[in-house]
């Protein structure tokens, strides 16, 4: 009998280690993720330090020749008003990727008081965030976006950054109170309840850090929602002309006629460069998809962990 527990006891299969960065190592092995990852980096880099990559200093300056092709002087050539395109574009990735996390934060943020509030506190608060939140999902967006940045102030980057939280957030709020619903009456929540913590207390600490994948699911959908919304609204001549940036670019561009005009680039590069900023939120937010759900993940890697 001695024999057997000893043999039993023996057979019994260690604890298995717990691995640590579980989340990162998931990041560094999609694809997507680090192909939007480093398509980000770079634009961040750009708008950082815009004084590595051109020597001019003042992009909106008047001091070439218009019309000229790309050259070595001018990478991509110069405008019909002699601006450097090249400049241009480099100077203007600051102010887009300020309007893509600006208002991808804020609107996220908004997307989690309003959400995460009405499924906890349920009820007639529930109600009436529900309405608000409803409401916003069925107007009109990209009218209300014309009308309000006709009429708020037309210009300014604070009244773009506005317009953008006021129409993007709804969408987000209607998931995260869906998955708050889902998790209001886990046994965790019940026993911060019953310990006596705040509602605060258990929507900041018990909830918020279940709903981490989702809440970065959400800024990064409202942040690709503004790049393109805000190169949009800038393209239709509703931001400030004088500002440096690839909405503003296209308008002129576009003024100018630049496609009929043999300045193609003037019009391809700050366009190409919305989309591969674009492409780096989606690629982004598809990755967390697959990260936090491993139903998303592709078989062959499921496959090849499960061999591990």
């Amino acid at each position: 009998m001695t024999a057997l527990l000893t043999t039993a006891a023996t057979a019994e299969p260690a604890p298995a280690k717990r691995r640590k960065g579980g989340a990162l190592r998931n990041l560094r092995r999609n694809p997507k993720a680090m192909t939007g990852l480093i398509i980000f980096v770079i634009f961040l880099i750009l708008a950082i330090v815009p004084q590595l990559f051109t020597s001019v200093r003042d992009p909106n300056k008047l001091a070439f020749l218009p019309s000229q092709p790309p050259s070595g002087d001018h990478l991509l050539g110069t405008t019909a008003l002699g601006q450097d395109i090249w400049a241009q574009l480099v100077y203007g990735t600051r102010q887009s990727l300020v309007i893509a996390v600006v208002a991808g934060l804020c609107a996220t943020v908004l997307s989690v008081l309003i959400g995460v509030s009405a499924a906890y506190l349920g009820g007639i608060a529930d109600d009436i965030l529900s309405m608000i939140t409803n409401i916003f999902l069925i107007l009109p967006t990209f009218p209300l976006i014309i009308i309000l940045a006709t009429y708020a102030g037309k210009g300014t980057l604070t009244v773009i950054l506005v317009v953008l939280v006021l129409t993007g957030w709804s969408y987000g709020a209607n998931q995260l109170r869906a998955q708050a619903l889902s998790l209001r009456n886990r046994d965790f929540l019940e026993s911060a309840r019953v310990r006596g913590e705040r509602s605060s207390y258990i929507i900041l600490a018990e909830m918020l850090p279940t709903m981490t994948s989702l809440i970065v699911a959400n800024f990064l959908g409202a942040a690709l929602y503004s790049v393109l919304t805000a190169a949009g609204l800038q393209f239709l001549g509703l931001g400030d002309p004088n500002s440096i940036s690839w909405g503003t670019m296209l308008y002129w561009s576009q003024n100018q006629q630049a496609l009929q005009s043999g300045m193609p680039l003037w019009s391809v590069a700050p366009g190409l460069c919305v989309a591969l900023l674009g492409v780096s939120f989606a690629l982004l937010n598809y990755a967390f998809d697959e990260i936090s759900n491993p139903a998303l993940r592709p078989v062959r890697r499921r496959r090849a962990l499960a061999k591990r």
